[in-house]
């Protein structure tokens, strides 16, 4: 696909904002028709947080398929899906806290310290929040190119993070985590591959 005039490009970020909604859509739809099932809590937390991490995902996709298709373009989609993963962990937090343990912050503070799965989930929004906050050119001004990349090298062990979560929260069915950790390997793999190229043309 050739590099999209700036038309195009906006009808692209404009289409992928709006589909990048449709989950949060489709649980409200869900809630106001009460067709969630027996546990719609429980259902609405946990989609939440997938949506997370299917967006950390697609955001650190942008970067090999672009090497791979030549559409620099899609660089410029990156930052929106990056925001959208802190939208949805944002909400997802948010829903355990409210809707799972109604502020109760003894409680929260000893589901945090005994059980690992909600420990590392809360590992991986305080890493996502500084990443969150960065995202925007004055961030990239102000702290620098070369310290804004540093910055942004936390996306790599804060997914990490994210699919340990979703793994130690399934326990039993692993098949689905199991594929989104083979993804992020991949994913890992390319960037290390990258890394050693660069680093050989170094030197």
């Amino acid at each position: 696909m050739p590099q999209p005039s700036p038309r195009q490009l906006a009808l692209i970020k404009t289409s992928l904002f709006l589909l990048c909604l449709l989950p949060m859509v489709r649980l409200a739809v869900g809630v106001y028709e009460d067709s969630l099932g027996a546990n719609p809590i429980e259902l609405i937390t946990r989609d939440l947080g997938t949506w997370a991490l299917n967006f950390l995902l697609i955001a650190l996709t942008i970067t090999p398929l672009r090497k791979a298709t030549g559409w620099h373009w899609l660089v410029r989609l990156r930052r929106m899906l990056g925001l959208y993963a802190f939208f949805y962990a944002l909400l997802h937090l948010s829903s355990y806290l409210w809707l799972d343990q109604f502020f109760d912050w003894g409680e929260i503070l000893k589901d945090i310290i005994k059980r690992p799965f909600i420990t590392v989930g809360m590992l991986t929004f305080l890493l996502l929040v500084p990443l969150a906050l960065t995202s925007n050119n004055l961030a990239i001004r102000r702290l620098g190119g070369k310290r804004w990349q540093q910055l942004h090298q936390l996306i790599y062990p804060l997914t990490i993070c994210a699919v340990l979560h979703y793994w130690w929260l399934i326990k039993l069915d692993v098949m689905l985590p199991g594929i989104y950790a083979g993804l992020l390997a991949a994913l890992l793999m390319v960037r290390v591959r990258d890394g050693w190229q660069k680093l050989r043309q170094r030197y």
